[in-house]
This record gives C-alpha cells, sequence and structure tokens, in this order.
C-alpha cells in the first residue's frame, strides 16, 4: 500500500476478479451466556446486538463475527466482502456458474448475494471495506536492554486483546471441491495444501496466506477461528489469561509450516477452538504465490507439543 495525501490506497489486483477479505462468519450455539464468557475471557469485544452476539476487537468497528442461539453448535454461513465494482461481475460469474442465489437468512436483510457452496456451505457476498491486511502484520521480537527487566510482573501484566480475525477453517466433505470451488466462483488461490486432507487459500488482492482453509470431514462444520495477537509473548498470555479461567484444554505453543505463524489454541465450550496467532505469512497481490502439496508430517507444525489424537475431529458431524 502507498501514502497519498495522508491516506491509504489499497493494493488491487490488475484485471482479476475475486473476494478481497472474510467479512465475517455466523455460527449458532447452546447458550449465549457460555459463548458470551468465552470471548470475552480470549479479550475480544462482545457485544448484544439482536437476538445475538456480535464480535469485535478493541479498537475497531469491523464485526468480525456473530452468534446466534440454537439447539446445538454449528456453522451458519461465512460472509466474504468484494470491492464495489467487482460485485455486479462476481454476481454475473456465479450465476453464470449455475449456482442458484437465495434470500437472506431471515434476520440477516443485506444487500449481498446469498448461495450454498459445492458442501451446502451459506455463502455471502456482499460490498464491505477491505478487512484483510494491505501488508504483512507487525511482529514484535524486542528484547529488553542491558540492565532493564523485560517482562512485567504478572499481577500487573495487561489483559490480551486479539487485534483483528485472521482466518477460520472450516469442514468440508471434499477438499480438491473446496479448492476448485472457491477459486473458480470466488476468485481465492491455493496457498499450500496436504494431499486431499487439508488446503489453505488466499485472497488475490493481498492476504495472509490463509484467510480461510479446509479440512476434510463427512460434514459441514468450524473448526477454528484465528485471531492475530502480534508476538509470541502474547500468545503465551492469552494462554494463560484462558486457563486461569478454567479453559485449560487446547494445543500449543507452537509454530505451524504452511502458513509459519506461532500458535496455541484454546478449546471453546463445544468442542471447537479459537487460536491466538502471530507472525503468519503475507502473499501481497503482486506475488504468484508457489502452492505446494505436502506429506502430513510436514504440514501442521515446525515445533510444538504432540498433536491432541481428537484435534481434527468435526463435532458438528456427530
Amino acid at each position: 500500500m502507498t501514502a497519498i495525501t495522508g491516506k491509504v490506497e489499497i493494493v488491487k489486483r490488475p484485471g482479476e476478479l475475486g473476494i478481497h477479505s472474510m467479512d465475517t462468519f455466523n455460527m449458532v450455539v447452546p447458550d449465549l451466556k457460555v459463548a458470551e464468557d468465552f470471548y470475552k475471557t480470549f479479550g475480544l469485544n462482545v457485544r448484544e446486538e439482536g437476538n445475538g452476539l456480535a464480535i469485535y476487537t478493541f479498537g475497531s468497528d469491523q464485526r468480525w463475527a456473530s452468534i446466534g442461539e440454537g439447539a446445538r453448535k454449528r456453522l451458519n454461513f461465512l460472509s466474504f466482502a468484494v470491492f464495489e465494482e467487482d460485485f455486479e461481475p462476481m454476481k454475473r460469474r456465479i450465476e453464470a456458474e449455475g449456482i442458484r442465489l437465495l434470500d437472506a437468512p431471515r434476520g440477516f436483510d443485506t444487500n449481498g448475494i446469498w448461495f450454498h457452496d459445492h458442501n451446502g456451505v451459506l455463502i455471502e457476498v456482499k460490498v464491505a471495506g477491505k478487512s484483510s491486511p494491505n501488508a504483512k502484520m507487525p511482529f514484535d521480537m524486542a528484547s529488553s536492554p542491558p540492565g532493564v527487566a523485560g517482562a512485567p510482573q504478572r499481577s500487573k501484566a495487561a489483559m490480551v486483546r486479539p487485534l483483528r480475525l485472521a482466518h477460520v477453517l472450516i469442514f468440508t466433505a471434499d477438499v480438491p471441491k473446496a479448492i476448485a470451488f472457491y477459486s473458480r466462483v470466488l476468485g481465492l488461490r491455493l496457498s499450500d495444501r496436504s494431499g486431499d486432507g487439508i488446503c489453505f487459500m488466499h485472497g488475490i488482492h493481498g492476504s495472509d496466506h490463509h484467510l480461510v482453509a479446509f479440512a476434510k470431514s463427512a460434514a459441514p462444520g468450524l473448526h477454528h477461528c484465528s485471531w492475530d495477537v502480534g508476538s509470541v509473548n502474547e500468545i503465551g498470555k492469552g494462554a494463560m489469561q484462558m486457563a486461569e479461567k478454567g479453559y485449560q484444554k487446547g494445543w500449543g505453543l507452537g509454530r505451524h509450516v504452511l502458513g509459519s505463524n506461532y500458535f496455541h489454541y484454546v478449546r471453546d465450550p463445544w468442542d471447537s477452538y479459537s487460536e491466538y496467532s502471530a507472525d503468519i505469512d503475507y502473499i501481497p497481490a503482486t506475488c504468484d504465490w508457489d502452492a505446494g502439496d505436502y506429506p502430513p508430517e510436514d504440514s501442521i507444525y515446525l515445533w510444538g507439543p504432540e498433536l491432541p489424537k481428537d484435534f481434527i475431529v468435526n463435532h458438528e458431524a456427530v
């Protein structure tokens, strides 16, 4: 991005059509009070909106997620954003694919277009501001100088508050079909994959290594939502912040291979996860990323504790 007269100009890949951000996601849970407690403890700005909850990060007007109440936890929809001039061409592309457009779900009155993906997940495409970053996010690895203590007293440590939603990983019955659908219809590009088990996709107008990822399962579902915190120290503090409130189950601290981000996953009350993440690879609009296909042992993590046996389980399919 470049600064012109004090304003930031958004970089756009010329001559190509595709979404620029995952604007928000929606899910349903059995108890909104439980959800409010979990996400507030995680460090997010949880607000009551309508009959549900809205998830923001502090200091941002971007609504990253919304949560309704239902019999059991389930992913409801994903909402992707395009530039205004790309909305009608995107609509024509979707219609040309023979995809049936739908009415917005009850209670979600938007100007976007709605349809199902290859696996029945409800998708919205709308015009919205670019919430995916236009450059690699800052990452703090600063050390204190000699004679100065580097860590604050634990009792005085500030609460961890994520900066933004980084990505979501959802389950799909067919990973190759997910790659084909989301690249052909929404203009996403494959970043990396591990056979037919998992894949990671990025936006063409500049985004993290993945703004959405897909893992194989018998049914759709949300595996995790990932939140950028800007440093390994913040990841560790976040893990402690959650553990002290009873949310001890999860996986981390570690570093991923595909995406390269440092991570700690916290298991939520519905057996999916929220991830503290920092220093994920960034793919600018000017870059053609060389997508790889990696064996399982080279696709999950570079270092960290052993992967829990039930980590990649879709509890929405049970």
